[in-house]
């Protein structure tokens, strides 16, 4: 059982991220590259940038209106990508959403984004718990030159 399985606990990390998100607030600078996410389903319409030094995420950051779950959910993967090379964040990345879609995954990636573990079973917060995920993922593709469909 993950330490993280207590529904109290996911609960508190879900709010202590929400309320108090990490990496909040987008920097007028041209080093960064930036992306608008927005969700036809809810209000959520985030903007994502990320600086990247060579294959190193130097920083990344987030900021508009969204729900708890997108907020909370992006605001763990900041904390979790930052400082990574691009391949080890696609591999967090990755690993999030196979524990999203019910795949195998691997937990000591994710870490607090564990947290998300259940969200399968509400379909219809699949995309708030991704939307900054899918953020990255895009920033990623367009820093390498890949077009991200």
């Amino acid at each position: 059982m993950h330490s993280l399985d207590n529904p109290l606990v996911m609960r508190e990390i879900i709010m202590d991220h929400y309320k108090n998100p990490r990496n909040h607030g987008i920097i007028d600078d041209d080093a960064y590259m930036k992306t608008n996410m927005n969700s036809s389903t809810c209000i959520d319409n985030i903007d994502i940038e990320a600086k990247f030094n060579g294959d190193m995420i130097e920083d990344v950051r987030f900021d508009g209106e969204a729900c708890a779950i997108s907020t909370a959910s992006t605001s763990i993967m900041t904390e979790l990508v930052k400082g990574k090379s691009k391949e080890e964040a696609r591999k967090i990345i990755e690993n999030y959403k196979d524990m999203i879609y019910e795949k195998d995954y691997d937990p000591s990636l994710i870490q607090e984004a564990y947290v998300f573990k259940n969200t399968y079973k509400q379909a219809n917060r699949i995309k708030c718990a991704t939307i900054g995920w899918n953020g990255l993922e895009r920033l990623i593709d367009e820093s390498e030159g890949k077009k991200n469909g």
